[in-house]
């Protein structure tokens, strides 16, 4: 089986291409028909596989850290009277279930990436949409903050899964018309339904895009649109990008992979991956100066990059992997300063994208549909970012006393101000708040116990982990928590450990990824979409799909 790398560089681009002109970037689409990931279909009309959106993902994380002077990107199409084609239906009749899924989810991020850019980064998108602008290439557009129409005959915005494919819009389509569009029900109602789109004034009126412009006007109104955005971002002057080198990686035959940072074991016997997170090796840069002058090398860049590979590899690439297990070890008082110096230079546009960095990542944790336990031993570091680990998982156990043979430092948690805001979840919450969902109180003990570095007993008492254990009872209740986990039904996990991770209020994020979920997981294994006779694999032979009546 080929394995997904989801490390590429701008060398190895065969899909996108960009053109910085001072704070203005141009991202221009224009799929390669013969650049698919796998053999079986071709890329017509800018239609995409997940081999070129990890092209575009790796464009939106470069346009963060090695060019931090753009504050506008114009995302448009390469090719004539088509913009987006969307998804490329071949590929997905094709694939399997566990692809079409992590696909959609992984769209899902990348779109939410580019989206939260502006109030993160002070990068703005503009969609300038010429020609068709369908499925998977209008959610392109949705998720851009500005959307720019051309008035032509064949220009139009669509969302035609459900009548085409007997699909949803799985990357967020239908959620974001609602409630970022906030187009009225009954109009989302028509629009989702037409084969062939909405255009022009129609489209604008609706609210589907934000300008309609007249076709001999469209390029001079796109640029000047994007000047003047740009002048409206007050961005400091002459800002300069770190370079993103690629990432030391060793793979073992058995699965499991060795970074600068952290180790991956992978135990497919067990079903198991045990990813290790090392502290720093080396004490904090005595300066901002220093620490900026380390690039991509400063510990929690590098952290967050290695760690960010190694939960993307382990969704697509280990499928029968069903439970992550989340160790650290490491100098816990030499980290802490690692991050303290993070957060006093916050106001700095590099420090700035580190921290948001975190916050993307540890929400690709929150909806990783595995399911996770923190082990915290003896020699660990768990401490402010990286205890953001113990509130995303499932469970926690902690070692609580002295072990036989074990003279490694007592394990400990610390809680610092990275813990209590600065990485929500989608839901809009902490992970403690959510941890303690309608306990306020709960909150503010812990907040009371801020850079305390808490024993077993403590971090028990204030409910910070699920058990703490000693060491009579350690081995045997860990192999009997993963002999149990292994034994439940994947989907019945999937589904309980979506619905628990998530308590509080809904958002528009938390809507997509719960309704990609719920509803696209199950129309993906549904007849009426991937059957013999079904939408998905008829289409384009001229038949359309047979569909069982019952509602269900």
């Amino acid at each position: 089986m080929l394995m997904i790398d989801f490390q590429t560089d701008p060398d190895q681009y065969r899909h996108w291409r960009v053109e910085y002109q001072d704070a203005v970037a141009w991202l221009t689409m224009d799929v390669d028909e013969d650049g698919g990931l796998f053999d079986g279909y071709k890329l017509k009309l800018n239609s995409y596989d997940l081999g070129v959106d990890i092209e575009l993902a790796d464009i939106v994380q470069r346009m963060r850290f090695e060019h931090p002077e753009v504050a506008v990107v114009v995302m448009q199409s390469g090719k004539d009277r088509v913009f987006c084609a969307g998804a490329n239906i071949r590929m997905l009749g094709g694939a399997s279930h566990s692809h079409k899924v992590n696909f959609c989810k992984f769209t899902n991020e990348t779109r939410n990436t580019y989206e939260a850019a502006e109030a993160d980064s002070q990068q703005k998108y503009i969609a300038a949409i010429k020609g068709s602008c369908a499925g998977g290439g209008y959610e392109l557009a949705l998720a851009c903050n500005y959307l720019i129409l051309t008035n032509d005959s064949s220009s139009a915005v669509a969302l035609p899964e459900v009548p085409l494919l007997a699909v949803l819009p799985g990357t967020g389509g239908l959620t974001r018309v609602t409630d970022k569009r906030n187009v009225r029900r009954d109009r989302a109602d028509i629009f989702c339904s037409l084969e062939e789109g909405v255009r022009g004034d129609r489209a604008k009126q609706w609210k589907l895009v934000d300008e309609v412009v007249p076709n001999a006007k469209f390029d001079q109104v796109v640029a000047a649109r994007a000047a003047g955005f740009a002048g409206e971002i007050d961005k400091p002057a002459g800002l300069s990008g770190i370079a993103l080198q690629p990432l030391q990686r060793e793979f073992q035959s058995d699965g499991s992979i060795n970074y600068s940072s952290l180790e991956v074991a992978v135990n497919r016997e067990e079903g198991t991956a045990t990813v290790t997170l090392h502290g720093p090796a080396e004490d904090c840069p005595e300066s901002l100066d220093a620490l900026i002058a380390l690039g991509d090398q400063m510990y929690f860049l590098r952290l967050a990059r290695e760690l960010d590979d190694a939960i993307l590899h382990l969704r697509a690439n280990e499928a029968d992997v069903g439970l992550l297990i989340f160790k650290t070890s490491g100098d816990l008082t030499r980290l802490l300063a690692h991050e303290a110096q993070l957060f006093a230079n916050d106001g700095h546009w590099l420090v700035n994208e580190v921290l948001m960095y975190w916050k993307r990542l540890l929400k690709r944790i929150d909806v990783t549909s595995r399911s996770m336990v923190a082990i915290v031993e003896h020699g660990s570091c768990f401490g402010g970012l990286l205890a953001e680990l113990l509130f995303a998982v499932d469970r926690s156990y902690m070692m609580d006393g002295e072990f036989d043979d074990d003279d490694r430092t007592e394990a400990t948690i610390t809680l610092t101000p990275a813990n209590f805001g600065i990485t929500p979840m989608g839901n809009g919450l902490t992970r403690l708040q959510t941890r303690f969902i309608g306990d306020d109180q709960a909150v503010e003990a812990a907040g009371q116990a801020v850079h305390e570095k808490l024993n077993a007993e403590s971090a028990d008492a204030l409910g910070l982990i699920t058990f703490a254990l000693d060491d009579i009872d350690w081995e045997d209740e860990i192999r009997m928590f993963v002999e149990e986990r292994a034994s439940f039904s994947p989907d019945a996990m999937t589904g309980m450990e979506a619905n628990l991770r998530f308590a509080g209020p809904e958002t528009m994020e938390t809507r997509i990824f719960g309704r990609l979920t719920a509803w696209q997981n199950w129309i993906f294994n549904r007849p009426n979409a991937v059957g013999e006779n079904g939408a998905l694999l008829r289409y384009g032979t001229g038949k359309r799909g047979e569909f069982s009546k019952e509602r269900v």
